[in-house]
């Protein structure tokens, strides 16, 4: 089958793709990918995380023929390349990251949650971000910098549009 997609902006096509393959591996072993991390396969950890038509999802869960004709959003696409978002910029200015396995999903779900907050005028509550980042683990830390960078992100994106 041919999966013919948007990915991050640009239009892809990838031929013989099997009918059981999943988006998280078109997009790492395919498309040369590899922000989103291969962790669980089973939707539990978070680290696959991208957006499909703007929804995060976890895409270890997404077969590839989902994605037909739609819009894929990753890691990699937060930024312009050799930019860093305001988002990744606050992960490592706050020293939250570690390993990096669990960061792609991590910050895939922040800039949502902060998307979110913003296009409504806020600022998310210490609560909305533990619940936004529920569906991620990290095997590294006690999630106190992640938090710390979720705030420090909204710190600095307050007021901004997306």
């Amino acid at each position: 089958m041919r999966l013919t997609c948007t990915v991050n902006g640009t239009e892809q096509q990838v031929d013989d793709v099997w009918e059981g393959e999943s988006l998280l591996y078109v997009l790492r072993e395919r498309m040369g990918l590899p922000g989103s991390k291969n962790a669980c396969e089973q939707g539990e950890c978070g680290s696959c995380t991208v957006y499909l038509d703007g929804l995060p999802v976890c895409a270890c869960l997404v077969a590839a023929g989902q994605a037909e004709g739609r819009e894929v959003g990753t890691v990699e696409g937060l930024a312009a390349p050799g930019e860093l978002h305001p988002v990744q910029q606050a992960f490592l200015d706050a020293g939250a990251v570690q390993c990096g396995f669990c960061t792609p999903g991590l910050l895939v779900a922040t800039d949502d949650l902060l998307a979110r907050a913003r296009a409504e005028g806020r600022t998310p509550a210490d609560a909305e971000i533990r619940e936004a980042l529920a569906g991620n683990l990290c095997r590294c830390t006690g999630y106190e910098k992640i938090l710390d960078a979720v705030r420090l992100a909204a710190d600095r994106t307050a007021g901004d549009a997306r």
